[in-house]
């Protein structure tokens, strides 16, 4: 693998400057420099010390914190109570994981960092999850967590947290889980964690951090001022002869853009690259809408529930040379397939350097450390307006068949996403997430998107329950619908409707009602294996919607499922849909089982 130089550029950020605010819909980015960080300090020489917890409270507020999820619990009350009374917006949860997963999507939605807070053992453990799949996506969240006291450590204390109850190494330490990570001692450490959250929260890709802090250290005293904190941040770039040789590259045939997650901050950049060029454009997943999908130049998403389009691209325009930009091409957005290996292989740009060539290390790969709007940026220059480097051709675009609606019952998936599309997607402004199983494979093979910042899919951690909560938090921050669909088998797993309620947040959950774990019935019989326990008993969540003070309505006919969306998307209330489904229909899955097929996971 070819490494291309790279320059950096040596910028200094304001600790309220380190966020990533949406600009018309879409996750911008738009970090300010400044000559120097705020500093974190208060002058206790002519008034009176104050707390830790009060401290920790004041850094969150100046890192730009507006919002901390969680549950709470008697080890944490200090901070809890702290939160409850400063600008930051606290929400109470019902369970650990749900305000981690409701962090991840808020952050996404709003590009400020969240807190999630819970109290010592089991109300750590139970947020891991949560915590596992914001390191996965690449947000940014702080957790705060409360651990026993040194004078009751080794003696039994309730939900005792320390190195005698729990392990250290990953939990308590930066690790594969946490980006840093420590457990708060004494007041004189706070400057230390204060200018390592800084420096976090400042990086281009995700943070995640564990801030563990003993009860009794909660309420002691900081005596001292913390001295002011100057950061300089370098933000990754190609050189220009890196740029200057890609441009070159890329100009000796003709090649392909592969567009990841990562991208998405550099949507008008792509399309002006692929236009000039007449490259065709094919997205991850994660990647749905920074291309539109409407283009005559789209030609599919890969990977998980994609579309044949891109294979037949591949084999019928096989690209020179395939411009990846911001993806990992993991098993979800490339399975490995051979067939999209181009003739000369990949200039791969990413953020974070151990990405390029992990996918395809047998592949040529040349890869650049580098922003991706920078880069596309800074390559356009290579490619001059009007030039068409390309003699116009007519790609391979994914098929659109319509099943118009009927008195089925029960209903069609296919039937449902149809009509999602036009009230929802096109219909309005709302954010759309699918949650793991057969909902994100109809999502992100049936429904179509035109910009950055309105679908969410977790193709890499993938934990149920991520999206039946974590909606909550995108209506929140994105002051608007955000709308979750979802299996029974998930909604039934955690969910947070009741929260949703608490706070009056316009949430939807469609859910896909076929009374089992559907996905795990088609897969397991594509495997070879028969008769396998996977029903659920018929629920019925508008009831259980109602009961907890959310609206609901059932669709049990195709011809009620539009009514049943305009009634949702008018409602400002948690509003859940029970769409009792066909089972029957074999949601494209297909890629995912010949893929744990070739693993051994066959019988």
């Amino acid at each position: 693998m070819l490494v291309l130089s790279e320059a950096t550029t040596q910028l200094k950020y304001p600790s309220k400057a380190f966020v990533s605010f949406p600009e018309s819909n879409s996750l911008i980015a738009d970090i300010q420099a400044s000559t120097s960080l705020d500093t974190f300090a208060f002058n206790n020489q002519d008034s009176e010390s104050i707390s830790v917890a009060s401290a920790i409270v004041k850094m969150l507020e100046d890192l730009g914190v507006e919002y901390a999820f969680g549950v709470s619990g008697g080890a944490i009350a200090p901070v809890w109570y702290k939160l409850q009374h400063s600008s930051i917006k606290l929400l109470h949860f019902r369970h650990e994981a749900g305000a981690a997963f409701a962090a991840t999507e808020a952050y996404f939605a709003s590009g400020r960092p969240v807190v999630v807070f819970t109290t010592s053992g089991p109300g750590i453990t139970n947020a891991l999850t949560g915590l596992l799949a914001a390191r996965w996506e690449d947000a940014k969240v702080i957790f705060l967590s409360a651990s026993t006291s040194a004078p009751q450590r080794g003696r039994w204390a309730l939900q005792e947290t320390s190195t005698y109850t729990m392990p250290s190494a990953g939990l308590f330490t930066s690790d594969s889980l946490f980006h840093y990570a420590t457990t708060l001692e004494c007041s004189e450490e706070l400057p230390e964690v204060y200018r390592r959250l800084a420096k976090g929260l400042a990086r281009p890709d995700g943070f995640v951090a564990h801030l563990s802090i003993p009860t009794n250290i909660q309420t002691n005293s900081v005596e001292k001022s913390l001295p002011p904190v100057t950061l300089s941040f370098a933000a990754p770039t190609a050189s220009d002869e890196a740029i200057s040789e890609c441009g070159h590259l890329l100009s000796e045939g003709p090649f392909a853009i592969w567009v990841g997650f990562g991208a998405r901050f550099a949507a008008a950049e792509i399309r002006q690259l692929a236009e000039r060029t007449g490259a065709g454009v094919m997205c991850s997943p994660r990647g749905k809408g920074i291309f539109p999908e409407d283009h005559p130049q789209f030609v599919g998403i890969t990977g998980f529930a994609g579309h044949e389009s891109v294979l037949r691209y591949m084999q019928e325009h096989r690209p020179l040379r395939t411009l990846v930009l911001g993806t990992r091409l993991g098993e979800f957005t490339s399975f490995w397939n051979p067939a999209m290996i181009p003739l000369r292989g990949f200039l791969h740009v990413d953020i974070n350097p151990d990405v390029p060539g992990t996918a395809y290390p047998s592949s040529e790969t040349i890869a650049i450390q580098s922003d991706v709007k920078m880069f596309v940026k800074a390559l356009l220059k290579r490619f001059p307006k009007r030039q068409n480097r390309a003699k116009k051709q007519s790609l391979p675009r994914p098929e659109r068949s319509v099943i118009n609606a009927s008195t089925n019952s029960p209903v069609r998936p296919e039937v449902l996403m149809n009509l999602m599309q036009r009230v929802i997607v096109e219909g309005s402004d709302a954010i759309v997430m699918a949650e793991g199983g057969n909902s994100f494979a109809w999502a992100i093979n049936l429904l179509r998107f035109s910009k950055p910042g309105r679908f969410r899919v977790s193709t890499g951690f993938g934990a149920m329950g991520h999206f039946v909560t974590s909606v909550v938090g995108a209506a929140l921050t994105h002051q608007g619908k955000a709308i979750a669909i979802v299996g029974d088998g998930a909604m039934l797993m955690n969910n947070e409707v009741s929260t949703a309620v608490r706070y009056q947040i316009p949430a939807v959950w469609i859910v896909l009602n076929d009374a089992r774990y559907n996905m795990c019935e088609q897969g397991s019989q594509m495997q070879g294996y028969e008769s396998m326990d996977v029903e659920i008993p018929q629920t019925d969540f508008v009831m259980l919607a109602r009961s907890m003070g959310a609206d609901g309505i059932r669709v049990e006919k195709e011809s009620d499922i539009q009514a049943a969306l305009e009634i949702a998307m008018a409602s400002t209330s948690p509003f859940v849909i029970d769409v009792l489904i066909d089972h029957t229909r074999l949601a494209p899955i297909g890629t995912r089982i010949f893929s744990l097929m070739s693993q051994g996971a066959k019988n």
